[in-house]
C-alpha cells in the first residue's frame, strides 16, 4: 500500500490514473478516496480540487447509470474530511466532522434518491421474506421487522460516514509512512474528546435510540466518533503497558463479533474524557505522553 502511495504522489498524471480508476468501480472507490485524500492533505486544496473534478466523470456515470450514489458520497465525504483536517491540523476534529457528513448523507438520501430507498427497501423484503420461510419451517412462524426507507437512509449515512472516516486514516497513514515514518502510530493513540464533545454525541445518540426503531440507525452515526477514539485507547494501552499485538488481534475479533463489547467501548470512551487513562497507564509505564497530533501534521505536509 506505500508504494499505490508513492505512485500518486510521484506526479497530476499518477494521482489522476488511481483516483479515476477507482472512482468509477464499486469495490475500489475508498482507493480513490484515500488518494484523493492524501493529495489534499500533502499539496493543498487546489490539486485536490482538480482530481476531484475529474473523479467526478465516472462516479457521476455510475449514478446516472445505476443510481448507486455510493462512490459519490465517499469522495465528497473523504474530501470534506481531508479539508478539515489539513485546516485545523487536527485529526480529533476531522474524525468528529463525519458526524455532519453521515447525517448530510442521511438527508440527501431522503430528499434526492427516494426511488433508490424504495428500491432498498423492497430488497430487504424480499431477503427477509425468503428468511423468514426458511426460518419458519424449523418450528413455529418467525416474522422479522423490516427497514423503513429513513432506516436505511441512516444506515447508508453511517456507512458513508465509517468509510470516510476510514479512508481518511488511510490517507493519514500513507503521508506519515511517505515523509513522517511513525508518526500516525502516535497521533492515532493521541485521538481523545473532551468531556463536552463526549457527553453531547452520547445524548444525541441516547436522544436519536430513544425515538424508536426508524432512528437507531442515525443514533450509530453520533457514536462513529466515540468509537474511533476507543479504538485509538485501546492501541495507546497496548502500546504503554507493552502488551503484544496479539492481544489487539483478539480485541479486534471480539469486537467485530459482539454487540455488546461496542458498546462497552464507547462507555470506555466516555470515562476516559473525565479520567484520562492514558495518563495514568503513561506513569505507571514510566513514559511520557507524546503530543505529535499538530506537530507532526505540519512537520509532514507542504504548505
Amino acid at each position: 500500500m506505500k508504494g499505490l502511495a508513492d505512485f500518486v504522489m510521484r506526479g497530476r498524471l499518477q494521482a489522476l490514473l488511481v483516483v479515476v480508476a477507482g472512482a468509477g468501480s464499486l469495490l475500489f472507490c475508498w482507493i480513490s478516496a484515500a488518494a484523493l485524500a492524501l493529495v489534499i492533505l500533502r499539496k493543498g486544496v487546489g490539486p485536490g480540487a482538480w482530481l476531484f473534478m475529474w473523479a467526478l466523470l465516472p462516479a457521476g456515470t455510475l449514478l446516472y447509470a445505476y443510481g448507486d450514489s455510493g462512490p459519490m458520497t465517499l469522495l465528497v465525504g473523504t474530501m470534506v474530511l481531508a479539508l478539515v483536517l489539513r485546516s485545523t491540523v487536527s485529526l480529533s476534529l476531522a474524525v468528529l466532522a463525519g458526524v455532519g457528513v453521515g447525517v448530510l448523507t442521511g438527508l440527501a438520501l431522503m430528499a434526492f434518491s427516494a426511488e433508490y430507498l424504495n428500491q432498498m427497501v423492497a430488497f430487504f423484503g424480499e431477503f427477509l421474506g425468503a428468511l423468514e420461510e426458511q426460518l419458519s419451517k424449523e418450528g413455529q412462524p418467525i416474522v422479522l421487522p423490516r427497514p423503513e426507507a429513513g432506516q436505511i437512509a441512516g444506515m447508508l449515512g453511517a456507512a458513508t460516514a465509517t468509510m470516510s472516516m476510514l479512508c481518511l486514516l488511510l490517507a493519514r497513514y500513507w503521508q506519515a509512512a511517505l515523509y513522517n515514518p511513525g508518526g500516525f502510530g502516535a497521533e492515532f493513540k493521541a485521538l481523545q474528546y473532551s468531556t463536552t464533545v463526549s457527553s453531547v454525541l452520547a445524548v444525541a445518540a441516547i436522544a436519536l435510540w430513544g425515538l424508536g426503531e426508524q432512528y437507531r440507525s442515525w443514533a450509530m452515526i453520533c457514536l462513529l466518533p466515540l468509537t474511533f477514539a476507543g479504538l485509538a485507547l485501546i492501541h495507546a494501552r497496548v502500546d504503554a503497558l507493552g502488551q503484544s499485538k496479539g492481544w489487539l488481534m483478539w480485541f479486534y475479533i471480539i469486537w467485530l463479533l459482539f454487540d455488546p463489547v461496542k458498546f462497552l467501548l464507547v462507555l470506555f470512551v466516555i470515562a476516559d474524557s473525565w479520567i484520562n487513562f492514558r495518563q495514568r497507564w503513561l506513569k505507571a509505564s514510566g513514559k511520557e505522553l507524546n503530543k505529535h497530533d499538530e506537530h507532526d501534521q505540519k512537520d509532514d505536509r507542504d504548505i
